[in-house]
């Protein structure tokens, strides 16, 4: 039975089970090859907000939401909801909605500290991403899960475990050759409306998907080295 079809049921309570896993080894060299290559490759991923409208393929962008999926969770209950939005007018709704607070954030609810640490990026209330970019996927983390008897279960270290697979997604995007952005308006309530979810689910992240513009422009910015980064004991 292959992944896509096999059914994934709670393990909530059930013994611990085994199963054997033997992965080839990758020889060292080629490992270092692999691994230079692909730092290469992230490293020129960007956060683009100047979007193409042009589309995207479709089975791209799900086969990076099962990429995101294999991330590891608290106690495996994976507990996350990928919503992809491609729909024009459902996404006009999500822009009209994020704009509004937006507007809010920036004229002074963010306060004057983050206003001025967002100022060299060059952000404002205008999010014409959520509408040039073809599609969006919206992040919704679980904060339980109902059993068969209507029972809440709760959920396990779930802002890290969202959020890993939210990397996990921008990395697999990228490598796929799309561009992405991690769009987090404040509040996000109105997302729970707009794509009618459940109660157990709330809003952790909009990522518009699609190719950069031909005019895109993105901030000129230094990553901070190897060595500002890494501590080795």
């Amino acid at each position: 039975m292959s992944p896509d079809t096999q059914q994934w049921t709670p393990i909530h309570g059930q013994p611990y089970r085994s199963a054997p896993y033997r992965p080839a080894r990758m020889p060292g060299a080629q490992s270092l090859v692999r691994a230079a290559e692909l730092r290469t490759r992230m490293n020129e991923r960007r956060t683009v907000r100047h979007f193409s409208p042009d589309p995207v393929p479709e089975q791209v962008v799900r086969d990076a939401v099962a990429c995101a999926a294999t991330a590891p969770s608290g106690a495996h209950q994976q507990p996350w909801t990928f919503v992809l939005v491609k729909d024009p007018a459902v996404r006009q709704q999500i822009r009209a909605a994020a704009e509004q607070e937006e507007v809010l954030s920036y004229d002074g609810r963010l306060g004057d500290e983050w206003l001025a640490a967002l100022r060299p990026l060059g952000t404002d209330a205008v999010k014409t991403h959520l509408t040039d970019a073809p599609a969006l996927i919206v992040v919704f983390q679980q904060r339980y899960w109902l059993g068969p008897d209507g029972t809440k279960h709760k959920h396990y270290y779930v802002d890290e475990s969202v959020g890993i697979a939210v990397g996990m997604l921008l990395s697999a995007l990228h490598l796929s050759g799309l561009a992405a952005l991690v769009h987090t308006p404040s509040p996000m309530r109105f997302l729970s409306h707009v794509l009618n979810r459940p109660e157990n689910e709330k809003a952790f992240a909009v990522i518009p998907v699609g190719y950069p513009a031909p005019d895109c422009e993105v901030p000129d910015l230094v990553r901070k080295s190897l060595d500002q980064v890494i501590v080795e004991v």
